[in-house]
């Protein structure tokens, strides 16, 4: 079995560095979606809703499969509709799994001592109910709130994504700041993990999760920074980044990232009816965007 680094060296080589995320917005599903559970309430809506979720996520997968190497389920769409959510997660990111996809859960935990270890044990152990390849995670606690998943990262080949620099407004506050930012700090930790875990690729199983929207020369600079550490870039579509835009985040070989985009190929643009083929109408917008890479 290949470790995380390489496995996402291979994807990227073979479909490219787009990544696919598995948002389930309830009110933004197709109709036939919607239907099943939009008269319902309680547990009933939610056991409906959770079904309905399941099927809409099968089909992503079925139309990005042979497309894109790698999508990215975000845990609260479905976390949301209580446990038969938390099924349909299972159920997706299994799925994801067995049509050879790399599966990265978006859930953003962060705690520490057995605490961390139960998430762990959770979201990417092998023998737990989700078995995602790798989990984004939160730093905010230390780097012993990342070490259980480390120690993953070596004894089952998975992998991580740490919060180093996103795009939101208010991120300024904490991640920022030049030299005193939380960032540098972060940035440091990983590079310290993934230089002595590296693979052939030359990067680590620790990943960064860095947003598209910032500067041409701050996403630059991280990629200079952490040249040993994949980076998950969010924000191309409908978050107002291009794919142009992420070209600094990459290495001269074309290796180094992966760019998410969900809502603007998941979804159909808001205003047109519904496709008659919804897979082929999926794959279509994920061939546009992969052009444009």
């Amino acid at each position: 079995m290949k470790s995380f680094p390489e496995q996402l060296a291979r994807s990227v080589a073979e479909h490219g560095p787009l990544m696919v995320g598995i948002d389930p917005h309830l009110d933004r599903l197709p109709t036939r979606f919607k239907q099943s559970f939009e008269s319902l309430s309680g547990a009933s809506r939610r056991e409906a809703a959770a079904h309905a979720v399941l099927d809409w996520s099968l089909e992503i997968i079925q139309a990005v499969s042979g497309e894109v190497g790698v999508v990215k389920p975000q845990a609260a769409f479905f976390e949301q509709l209580g446990s038969p959510g938390w099924a349909a997660l299972e159920a997706t990111c299994q799925a994801a799994k067995k049509a050879g996809l790399v599966v990265v859960l978006d859930a953003k935990r962060g705690d520490i001592g057995s605490t961390a270890s139960a998430y762990a044990k959770a979201l990417v152990d092998n023998d737990g109910p989700v078995g995602a390849d790798a989990v984004t995670l939160s730093p905010y606690l230390g780097p012993e709130s990342l070490t259980p998943f480390v120690e993953y990262c070596t004894s089952q080949q998975k992998g991580a994504f740490i919060l180093l620099r996103t795009s939101n407004p208010g991120s300024e506050a904490l991640q920022g700041r030049g030299a005193t930012g939380a960032a540098v700090e972060v940035a440091q930790w990983l590079e310290n993990w993934n230089s002595s875990l590296k693979g052939p690729s030359g990067f680590g199983p620790i990943g960064a999760v860095v947003g598209a929207t910032l500067s041409a020369d701050e996403l630059a600079h991280w990629r200079k920074t952490c040249p040993h550490t994949w980076l998950l870039v969010p924000g191309v579509g409908a978050q107002g980044a291009t794919p142009a835009d992420t070209k600094p985040c990459f290495r001269e070989d074309g290796l180094g990232a992966l760019i998410n985009v969900s809502r603007a190929v998941t979804f159909t643009p808001a205003g047109e009816p519904d496709p008659t083929d919804p897979v082929q109408a999926i794959r279509d917008r994920v061939r546009a965007l992969k052009a444009q890479f």
